[in-house]
């Protein structure tokens, strides 16, 4: 298919309070904040990613009823994001002394070394070393 380029360049992420979302990215993941400005009413713009190339995070506070009932079910409890890296052992002992939860020992696929954990809110996350 031809046309214009394009780029998927964010993705927004519902969480409880943007604060203590920041704080865990930032602190437990090792994201960087791009951007945070006050919209005014509460509402922030909040920008995180992983990475120069990595894809933005838009962390948006949940409002209402069914925003809310959504924090933690991104993808219906099925890994919804893939976090890379280059070094698993070391991301993945850095993570865990920054309290990140991992569901399993790790695992070595064909397509490389990888281990399902949760993030603040339940969303469930593969951190995974791809094969080169």
């Amino acid at each position: 298919m031809s046309g214009p380029e394009q780029t998927l360049a964010a993705v927004t992420y519902l969480v409880a309070d943007y604060d203590e979302a920041i704080d865990w990215f930032t602190r437990a993941l090792g994201f960087d904040l791009l951007s945070d400005q006050d919209l005014g009413d509460g509402k922030r713009w909040v920008e995180i990613r992983a990475g120069e190339d990595g894809v933005k995070l838009l962390l948006a506070k949940a409002k209402g009823v069914e925003q809310v009932a959504a924090i933690g079910a991104f993808a219906g409890d099925r890994v919804g994001f893939f976090l890379h890296t280059t070094d698993f052992e070391a991301k993945r002992a850095l993570m865990e002394r920054a309290g990140v939860r991992f569901e399993e020992d790790t695992r070595h696929e064909p397509y490389g070394k990888v281990a399902v954990f949760r993030d603040l809110y339940g969303n469930r996350w593969d951190l995974l070393e791809p094969k080169s």
